[in-house]
């Protein structure tokens, strides 16, 4: 498991005390950590020039004497020594964790962070839930506790993984549900790349509905990630930057698709582009956790202020801007267009338009100079052209980290609880029923010790009905909001 592609888990500390654990699970995730890693060391070298572990650092990383014996003494403060990333590496093949222990970022793993296996899930969930689920249960919870007990105070943990694979969707949804059970008190963000439509892994609606009944069922916040919205958001930075009007003025070093700047790579992996949007994602969502700020937002804020209902707690990103101009001629991007920007379909993670759906609650994170008053001000004028539920119309939360990232003079991430998600919902219902009536494929899931048919038909009937819930809040609020009776004072 990985912070952002395949499936991986991770658990850091923020400013305040407390402390997160990345996890990440399969390919896919282990690839989005590694983009992670990469750019979260970056920023923190970016504002830390004494080499000095502050708890900025602490919060994702441990300071350890590797000239002690055993595991090597943290050291909580002084000068750098050697930093780990809090963070546990699951996958059921071991070609991409092996690739990361032998590139740049090495020294931020040991073997004790590491789970592998040689011969994968073959893109069956069942195989990555219910048998390497089973069989790797005991070290999978060994690991954690070890990893979760390095930190001060265990606030969440962040799980990336894909949903379309065996491991990722399988092996990730079990360990979200040992975490429920072991730290029941600890809150759990996933973060889950969804397949396109021309995805090349025929079971891949099988197995994102399986793991969306466990998501459903077990996590507290979902940011839901479509490889489609990544290849749009790629292509059309691509198109702008190799044009030759605006080529010249844009800034390499800026692009949130580029590692320039980072850690040097050989040579650029044909997803590197796309698993960088996911990084730099949740570089804004933990900026407050890792940097001081005016307005700084704790993560489970984030639970509790934008899930009104338990399952609904499915949220749309968006980034702004997805880059910054060179040239001092040209005037920058205003920063009402970065906010103007982030409610447009063109700079989601999903394939969503929210402006013209339903909104339940919106986070607005923002870092770098800005003023609260700015933030106010662009609520106030992007309010009129967006629909809230009528019993929650100030369903706002805002958050102001003063660290911008690297490149930038300010970023913006918007993260919408929107009834927009629901056509990925029901697409994915839709490709799901194409093969399940036919009952194709249906026999490589049965021959797994554990799997039954009825996993199939539970699992469709958790998406039927998250579907139906987001139908009747459309349908609750189709007419115009009508402000509830005042009391009248008799004078």
């Amino acid at each position: 498991m990985y912070i952002l592609c395949p499936f991986k888990l991770y658990i850091s500390s923020p400013l305040n005390g407390f402390s997160r654990f990345p996890s990440l699970v399969g390919q896919c995730g282990n690839q989005i950590g590694c983009r992670f890693w990469d750019l979260a060391l970056r920023e923190h070298s970016a504002v830390n020039k004494k080499g000095i572990y502050d708890e900025a650092l602490s919060s994702f990383f441990r300071n350890v004497n590797t000239r002690t014996d055993g595991d090597g003494a943290d050291l909580c403060k002084g000068k750098i020594r050697s930093l780990k990333a809090r963070a546990l590496l699951i996958d059921m093949e071991e070609g991409v964790v092996n690739e990361i222990l032998q590139g740049p970022l090495r020294d931020l793993f040991d073997s004790k962070q590491l789970i592998t296996d040689v011969s994968g899930s073959g893109n069956n969930w069942a195989v990555g839930h219910k048998m390497y689920g089973c069989q790797f249960r005991d070290q999978i919870v060994e690991k954690l506790r070890k990893t979760a007990e390095h930190c001060d105070c265990l606030q969440c943990f962040f799980i990336i993984h894909s949903m379309g694979g065996g491991t990722g969707s399988g092996l990730g949804t079990f360990i979200l549900k040992v975490l429920e059970d072991e730290f029941p008190e600890v809150y759990r963000f996933v973060t889950s790349v969804y397949p396109s439509r021309e995805d090349d892994v025929i079971t891949s609606p099988y197995n994102s509905v399986l793991a969306m009944k466990e998501l459903s069922d077990h996590a507290d916040c979902v940011l839901p990630i479509e490889n489609e919205s990544l290849f749009d958001i790629v292509s059309k930075i691509n198109q702008m930057t190799n044009c030759g009007k605006l080529g010249s003025t844009v800034k390499q070093t800026s692009l949130i698709t580029s590692s320039a700047g980072g850690i040097k790579h050989n040579r650029e992996k044909p997803f590197d582009a796309m698993n960088n949007i996911v990084a730099n994602l949740l570089l804004n969502l933990t900026s407050s956790a890792r940097f001081e700020g005016s307005l700084n937002m704790d993560l489970n804020e984030i639970s509790m202020n934008l899930v009104p209902f338990p399952q609904l707690h499915y949220l749309v990103s968006s980034l702004t801007p997805l880059y910054t101009l060179a040239d001092v001629n040209v005037p920058p991007r205003r920063l009402d267009q970065m906010f103007s920007d982030a409610f447009s379909k063109d700079h989601q993670l999903l394939r969503a338009d929210p402006k013209h759906s339903l909104y339940l609650a919106c986070a607005l994170l923002v870092r770098g100079n800005v003023q609260v008053s700015d933030l106010r001000r662009n609520i106030e004028r992007m309010k009129p052209s967006l629909q809230f539920v009528s019993w929650n119309q100030e369903g706002w939360k805002t958050g102001l980290c003063s660290v911008p990232p690297v490149g930038h003079s300010h970023s913006l991430l918007a993260l919408a609880n929107n009834t927009c998600v629901k056509p990925t919902f029901i697409e994915l219902r839709e490709r799901f029923m194409m093969l399940y009536k036919k009952k194709a494929h249906l026999h490589h899931y049965l021959h797994v010790d554990g799997m039954e048919q009825s996993n199939f038909s539970e699992a469709l009937s958790s998406l039927t009905d998250l579907i139906e819930e987001y139908n009747q809040l459309d349908a609750s609020n189709c007419g115009p909001a009508i402000d509830p009776p005042r009391l009248e004072i008799a004078v």
